[in-house]
């Protein structure tokens, strides 16, 4: 059969149609995209894309009747359109496990970054696969784009086609992208080409030509096309009555349309989550006594990169500072992507969401900055947890005695909103063993991120486990001998020796470490007890209220911090064996315990 112009008008109304008559039963979604991108969308399903090579992201999510409308006419077993946008139906934004579905997008920008990462991917495992990407107005206002499309031009991905639903208009009006978004393009190094996004001959020209660089089409179409309030920022959501929404489905919809998509859908196998190799176990190094946990890390991480396939580790140049770049790493560049290690310059956000698009392929990837910048990157790694992407961010610098940096780098809340994020592994090690844990954990994990957030300064080394289990997550790592408890220090990471220090002067009193909440969370009532004895005083330098959870005070930092020695900083702030000890007597002076 051969997929002419003609054809293509066909089963492009055939898509509007189906769209629309999703939204039309969900009484709510955005109707502007359905009508006018649905040309674009078309010619890449029915034209150029191979399920079994290639993949497609909606960087558009809002866009998501439109996909499922696609996906249901080629084939795809996305369920009923009946239920987008109901109580466990189809999600109003595009969620990764969806027959089809390459990404979780919704939260503009990500997606544009995801598509570079799968770019990347394709690369590393000598795939020849492309990867298409639909992107709107509101995707290219984002930073997380521009950094990601800053980072795609560098390396030349020849297997990138970022695809612009240009039609001049967002919520508020009219769409405030660059003035001349071809221009930035061209700077950063992309194949722009221009088109009719209407035009199916002139779409396909544009897309067909190969390049020696990622492709950049911008298609100028006209939001909600066809409807009595195209062109304008009404096209956007759902205002239109439902009598038009009823005669633009009997206009647009037809039995020729719907067959020729069926002519085309291919038979294929159900797309799962990818598949993700075992990581090496190595053996515990030796370590000196006085080390921080940063370069613990780096030193277990030099032993599982000489041992692993298939992870990509990388830094938001910040690699040497953060141990992430060890040896036996070998860069990935513009002309060979074999190796193991990305530097993403200062991109911290295009880096987390990039590293997503990897894990979509099937990649570990790892990659690391300074703790206090983990803000730069949350709405990547609240979709790492959404769509169960087990990346691993190495978060280093993780306290106050960042020292003469000042309060700018010195993170306080950091830790705590990072625990808040479900399904999102954070481990706060303290000891060799602690990070071995940590890096053994998030390396088998399947369905979820993880975070080891690790310090700059050296600490004391602390020893094995005294009673108790790491894979709880929080067990008793001092115990006094033949003393009733009558005290549980909790701590985390740094503070842990300090908390054994304290532990030492207080009778009665035990120590546990944390180094993963979550996981202790999950244990249950009975252990959580033998772990929690006496009255419970939690330290850490961090902000304090979720540690209310499990103690009954807690001693952290709920302000920011100051510019001085990492030391002096760390004991102004309170985090002074001396000091802490004082307190603690003080607080429990009249607790019955």
């Amino acid at each position: 059969m051969v997929i002419d112009s003609k054809n293509l008008v066909e089963m492009s109304n055939a898509v509007r149609a189906t769209a629309l008559r999703a939204l039309r039963h969900a009484k709510s979604g955005h109707i502007g995209i359905a009508l006018g991108a649905a040309d674009i969308i078309t010619m890449i399903y029915a034209v150029f894309l191979d399920p079994s090579r290639d993949r497609f992201v909606l960087s558009a999510g809002h866009g998501s009747a439109l996909l499922y409308a696609t996906l249901k006419l080629a084939g795809y077993r996305v369920g009923d359109l009946d239920s987008l946008r109901r109580l466990y139906g189809l999600p109003g934004h595009p969620e990764f496990g969806i027959d089809g579905v390459s990404a979780t997008t919704g939260p503009l920008g990500q997606g544009v970054a995801n598509a570079v990462g799968m770019a990347i991917a394709e690369k590393h495992l000598e795939r020849d696969g492309k990867i298409y990407c639909l992107a709107s107005d509101g995707d290219l206002m984002e930073g997380v784009a521009n950094e990601a499309i800053a980072f795609a031009g560098r390396y030349k991905l020849n297997n990138l086609i970022l695809l612009w639903d240009n039609n001049g208009v967002s919520i508020d009006g009219a769409a405030q992208t660059d003035v001349n978004m071809a221009a930035r393009m061209r700077a950063a190094g992309w194949d722009v080409r221009v088109a009719n996004g209407h035009a199916p001959d002139e779409l396909y020209d544009a897309i067909a030509e190969p390049s020696d660089g990622p492709i950049f089409v911008q298609c100028n179409t006209v939001l909600g096309v066809g409807s009595g309030v195209a062109g304008t920022r009404r096209a956007h959501g759902f205002d239109i009555s439902d009598a038009e929404i009823a005669l633009l489905i009997e206009e647009l919809d037809s039995a020729h349309g719907r067959e020729l998509w069926g002519m085309i859908a291919r038979s294929h196998v159900v797309s799962h989550k990818p598949k993700y190799a075992a990581a090496p176990n190595p053996l515990l190094p030796d370590v000196p006594h006085y080390i921080s946990t940063r370069e613990m890390s780096g030193i277990y991480l030099s032993r599982i990169i000489s041992r692993a396939q298939n992870i990509i580790c990388g830094s938001a140049d910040l690699g040497f500072s953060t141990n992430v770049r060890v040896d036996g790493m070998v860069d990935i560049t513009a002309d060979d992507f074999s190796g193991n290690y990305i530097n993403y310059g200062v991109r911290e956000h295009a880096m987390a969401a990039i590293m997503n698009g990897m894990a979509y392929s099937g990649l570990r990837a790892v990659g690391s900055t300074f703790l206090v910048f983990s803000d730069y990157m949350r709405g990547a790694m609240r979709i790492s947890a959404l769509a169960g992407l087990p990346v691993v961010y190495v978060l280093t610098h993780d306290s106050v005695a960042v020292g003469p940096d000042g309060p700018t780098h010195q993170p306080v809340e950091q830790l705590a909103g990072l625990r808040l994020i479900p399904n999102m592994n954070v481990f706060r090690p303290c000891n060799m063993l602690e990070v071995a844990w940590a890096w053994r954990v998030a390396l088998s994990e399947s369905n979820r991120p993880s975070c080891i957030v690790l310090s700059r300064q050296k600490i004391i080394r602390v020893g094995e486990p005294v009673w108790g289990y790491i894979d709880a997550g929080g067990y008793v790592i001092y115990k006094p001998k033949g003393q009733r408890i009558r005290l549980t220090i909790v701590a985390t990471g740094s503070e842990v020796p300090v908390a054994i220090a304290i532990a030492r002067r207080i009778p009665g009193t035990q120590v546990a470490s944390m180094p993963s909440v979550s996981h202790f969370r999950e244990m249950d009532a009975e252990y959580r007890s033998n772990v929690l004895r006496g009255y419970v005083i939690a330290i850490e330098a961090g902000a304090t209220a979720s540690w209310f959870e499990f103690a009954d005070d807690v001693i952290g930092i709920d302000d920011f911090g100051l510019s001085g020695p990492g030391d002096m900083v760390y004991r102004e702030c309170g985090f002074d064996a001396d000091a802490i000890t004082t307190a603690i007597r003080a607080r429990i002076k009249n607790v019955r315990i």
